[in-house]
This record gives structure tokens, C-alpha cells and sequence, in this order.
């Protein structure tokens, strides 16, 4: 890795925090609810999740299948956004996805373990709005939900919504 990718690395970290720190920080303020940081939250990440598979996508070829485009957002999409791909994809090939990073880089700064556990939520709650908006322009409404039991892995549950 070389020192723009570094740097471009350690200021999207630095952004986020401030973007979870601050919505949070706002709410013990008064200035918003703090149940609605975690939808602010996703919603940021639904729309910067299509700018980017736009980008991404604009010049590969059609995706044959669903299964097709979950390797897509594990491969490709992951790696560009968090340097490495996911670490496990499994299907029930019912429409029911689990992506799995075992050192997801929104986790890795904070403790290894159970310690701040309950803080998780908040830190995944962008990168769900991130998958979910990727899938949607791509065609794929989806719902995503993130899951920890120890830092910094966790696993991204997608539920593809028939239309």
C-alpha cells in the first residue's frame, strides 16, 4: 500500500467516526432523536452505496444473476471500499445472504473483544446503507442487517425483497 492509498485510507476512517460522533453528539444536544442517528446513518450510506456502484459498474459487463452480484459487492465492490474483499458469502438460495469480515476495518480501531460491544450498531450502521444502496441500483431491493459477537468481526445479513 502506498502513501495515498494510506492517506486516502485513514481519512475515510477519520470521516466516518466524525460522521457517527457527530450525529450522536448532536442528539445528546437536543438537535435530533437518538434513534434516528442509525437511520441517518444508513441513509448516508444507501446513497454514497449508489454513487458508487455507478461508478464501479459503468464499464462491466451485465450481471447474470443475483448470486452474479453478491460475488460483485464481496469482490469487487468491498475491495475497493474497504481494501480486502469479505471473508466468507453464503447463500440458503432463497434470497437470503450472510457476508462475513473477520477484520472489518470500521471495527479494527476499537477494542478486540466484548468491551464496547454495544457501540457496534452505530459503526455498521453506514456500511448497511452502503450495500443496501449498491444492490438497489443494480435492481436488488434488499434489507441489511449487521451482527457482532466479537470484535472486529461481524456478518452482514442481506434479504434480497421479491418484487
Amino acid at each position: 500500500m502506498n502513501k495515498t492509498e494510506m492517506a486516502d485510507e485513514a481519512l475515510f476512517l477519520l470521516l466516518h467516526n466524525e460522521m457517527v460522533s457527530g450525529l450522536y453528539r448532536a442528539a445528546e444536544h437536543g438537535e435530533g432523536e437518538n434513534g434516528r442517528c442509525i437511520t441517518k446513518l444508513e441513509n448516508m450510506g444507501f446513497r454514497v452505496g449508489q454513487g458508487l456502484i455507478e461508478r464501479f459498474t459503468k464499464d462491466t459487463a451485465r450481471f447474470k444473476d443475483e448470486l452474479d452480484i453478491m460475488k460483485f459487492i464481496c469482490k469487487d465492490f468491498w475491495n475497493t471500499v474497504f481494501k480486502k474483499q469479505i471473508d466468507n458469502l453464503r447463500t440458503n438460495h432463497q434470497g437470503i445472504y450472510v457476508l462475513q469480515d473477520n477484520k472489518f476495518r470500521l471495527l479494527t480501531q476499537m477494542s478486540v473483544g466484548k468491551q464496547y460491544l454495544e457501540h457496534a450498531p452505530k459503526y455498521l450502521a453506514f456500511t448497511c446503507g452502503l450495500i443496501r444502496g449498491g444492490l438497489s441500483n443494480l435492481g436488488i431491493k434488499s434489507i441489511v442487517t449487521a451482527e457482532v459477537s466479537v470484535m472486529p468481526a461481524c456478518k452482514f445479513q442481506v434479504m434480497i425483497q421479491k418484487m
